[in-house]
């Protein structure tokens, strides 16, 4: 296990951190449940979509007509358009740029992104002539839904979870070892029949990676309830998170190994233990010691990160836009004549998409699903 094989479960459990203030907060302003569950569920089926779309960039130019470094690029770019939201600066709005105006825009986008992907969807041809839809009869390749997929059906359960015990710890503490649970049914063939296990995995999507949202979920509700009010109090419960998922981890080692691919509960608790160590550590700069010469350093990746799906989805669509503007050979060969190259070129490509996320950002252009 690398540090690369942490990226994608600390996407699920900050996705998990989020979920007690972005549900929470709905709650507390006294909005129906039903109309939270539908917020969830239309998020969920938005992640999906995407992930649906995302795992299937590959198409076949030969079969389908046209370049699939085209598709790709049109597709990301249309899932921009697609859940786009533009809000007129807060300062200096002008007629040109009032708050009804910014809205008629990000709706036309928005539409016009949608009705791209539809397109995009049924254009689609993979090896042999695959398709992602069809209608008579009706099918829809899935695959395995890809990252944005897989975090959809992670955000559902753990969201049903805390809709459910809000921040009643002791619950959530109990859903995550029946998600574990869901994870060691299913390698026994428990669902081998079940209707549902056609269509998602119950033991990874459903069991082991929910357990990974849900337990940033937990984690959050520190910063939520009186009995955790001091910093003092939300270190040490965040350190004794840290060992309790080191020590199952451990304990559970022998047993199902680490494996990415595999979901594996060993694998989602380290992954769990190191996003909870960070996010201590990010604790500490940003609100024990928010003025420190680090925290300030850190500031310029804060901006990125309140639109982080927007520089996620830039960075997906890179490799296909290079290969549409014939610079993907230039690309390449900036990162084959040395580690140092190869390390440069990273860096400064992070930078770059850092920067425009930032720009788009401060321009009120932003990503909401």
């Amino acid at each position: 296990m690398t540090f690369v094989d942490v990226v994608f479960p600390a996407f699920l459990f900050i996705a998990g951190m989020s979920i007690p203030f972005a549900l929470g907060g709905r709650l507390d302003r006294g909005e129906a449940v039903w109309k939270t569950m539908l917020h969830v569920l239309v998020r969920t089926g938005s992640l999906l979509l995407l992930g649906i779309l995302m795992v299937n960039e590959s198409p076949d130019s030969s079969v389908m007509g046209w370049s699939g470094a085209l598709w790709s690029t049109l597709m990301f770019l249309s899932a921009i358009l697609a859940f786009s939201s533009i809000r007129s600066p807060a300062h200096g709005a002008t007629p040109g740029h009032s708050p009804r105006y910014a809205s008629l825009v990000s709706l036309g986008l928005r539409g016009a992104g949608f009705v791209v992907l539809v397109y995009l969807a049924f254009a689609f041809r993979g090896e042999g002539g695959r398709r992602i839809i069809t209608l008579s009869p009706f099918s829809l390749h899935t695959s395995w839904y890809g990252i944005l997929g897989l975090i959809g059906w992670a955000y559902l359960i753990a969201s049903l979870a805390f809709v459910l015990f809000r921040t009643q710890r002791t619950a959530l503490l109990g859903v995550i070892v029946l998600l574990f649970c869901l994870y060691a049914a299913d390698r026994k063939g428990a669902f081998e029949n079940f209707w549902l296990a056609r269509y998602v995995g119950l033991g990874e999507a459903l069991g082991s990676l929910a357990a990974i949202t849900l337990a940033g979920a937990l984690l959050a509700t520190i910063l939520l309830t009186p009995d955790t009010a001091t910093h003092s109090a939300r270190a040490t419960f965040t350190l004794l998170f840290i060992a309790g998922c080191a020590a199952g981890a451990m304990l559970l080692h022998r047993l199902y190994g680490i494996s990415k691919n595999n979901a594996t509960p060993p694998w989602c608790l380290w992954s769990c233990a190191i996003s909870a160590a960070l996010w201590l550590a990010f604790y500490f700069l940003a609100d024990v010691r928010p003025e420190s010469r680090a925290a300030r350093l850190a500031r310029p990746f804060a901006l990125a990160g309140g639109n982080v799906l927007l520089a996620y989805l830039l960075s997906e669509m890179l490799p296909s836009l290079l290969e549409v503007l014939r610079l993907d050979d230039w690309y390449a060969g900036l990162a084959q004549s040395n580690l140092a190259g190869a390390i440069t070129r990273s860096a400064a490509c992070a930078a770059l998409l850092l920067a425009v996320t930032a720009l788009l950002n401060r321009l009120g252009f932003r990503l909401k699903l």
